[in-house]
């Protein structure tokens, strides 16, 4: 797996062609978005081959977390709908995934509407959640709340999903679950408020409940006034320490640097419960939802690799955008 020593072999490599030939041997990929996509699929098909191996509430839960490949797909045709891009150009940003995953993307792409592109996704919830995020925000239409309103729903029955599971496998699991949860809040905040200077009434109704972060503190945070009030709510629940080290401590950093800095500490957690699970559960469901964890932040790893070679960036650059175990991993490239 990519992380440690091999993360800083893989940031050293200058050339998209040597990357793509060490992560896929045999591969001889000159895009960058063709070694992305591979990526996502492998990742994809390897998460859709446990099935076969899980039965009862852990297939459920497994079978929601594959959703989340759809649900991304999803939200770079809602962005050519709505910007009446080229439909040809959408599909260099499509994950291939496996058929029961797939969207008639196609078709999707030519929507003239979002009420036609409504009608064209699979029956489900996806649909109900865009069905109900149009009469919402029909007056607003911007891909962020579109997407944040999809987000919304399927982090709602992921918890669902995870407390149908047995007493130990939702202990071991719920942490790493909320964890992701918190980070769309997080994310919400600060980019909803802090970049698009959107109003507390509009983001307030996309609060997920049964996390770290219940509704009255989400509203503490939606009236936060800066980055510096926020990270005081933030530490010890989305955050393991204080990240103004990192950044500025004033908070007088551009929003979208302050978002992206914040938001990759969040995943580092993210990535230290995620080992977690893996390491507390023998053999269990706890084992696989780990790896399934530890495994997408490797396949976004990747894909910062991959854009930082792509636009020449030095090593030490690229690896401090990293999600690492430690920071100490990343000066020792």
């Amino acid at each position: 797996m990519a992380e440690a020593e091999r993360l800083t072999a893989l940031c050293r490599i200058r050339t998209l062609p040597e990357l793509a030939h060490t992560i896929f041997p045999g591969s001889d990929f000159q895009n960058v978005l063709d070694l992305q996509r591979l990526s996502v699929y492998q990742l994809a098909r390897e998460l859709s081959g446990f099935l076969a191996h899980v039965s009862g509430p852990g297939a459920r839960l497994l079978k929601w977390t594959l959703v989340r490949f759809r649900m991304e797909n999803l939200k770079v045709l809602i962005r050519v709908c709505l910007t009446k891009s080229p439909a040809a150009e959408a599909e260099n940003y499509l994950a291939p995934l496996p058929k029961e995953l797939a969207l008639p993307y196609q078709r999707l792409a030519a929507a003239e509407s979002l009420d036609d592109f409504v009608q064209l996704i699979p029956k489900g919830l996806l649909r109900e959640s865009l069905a109900d995020a149009l009469e919402i925000y029909r007056d607003h239409p911007r891909p962020f709340f579109f997407e944040a309103a999809i987000d919304q729903r399927y982090f709602q029955e992921l918890l669902a999903r995870v407390e149908g599971l047995s007493g130990e496998d939702r202990e071991i699991i719920k942490p790493m679950v909320c964890q992701e949860v918190d980070i769309f809040h997080l994310m919400l905040v600060t980019r909803g408020k802090f970049h698009y200077g959107l109003t507390s009434g509009v983001l307030l109704p996309l609060h997920v409940a049964g996390t770290r972060i219940p509704r009255a503190l989400f509203v503490e945070m939606l009236n936060d006034q800066d980055f510096t009030a926020l990270v005081g709510h933030m530490t010890e629940r989305v955050f393991d320490a204080a990240p103004f080290e990192h950044g500025s401590a004033d908070g007088s950093g551009s929003a979208m640097v302050e978002a992206a800095l914040f938001e990759r500490l969040a995943w580092k957690r993210y990535l230290r419960l995620a080992n977690l699970a893996f390491r507390q559960s023998h053999m269990g469901l706890g084992a696989v939802m780990g790896y399934v964890g530890v495994r997408r932040v490797e396949v976004a790893n990747l894909i910062t690799i991959s854009e930082g070679i792509r636009k020449g960036m030095a090593a030490e650059t690229i690896r401090a955008r990293l999600i690492t175990h430690s920071d100490q991993e990343a000066a020792r490239v």
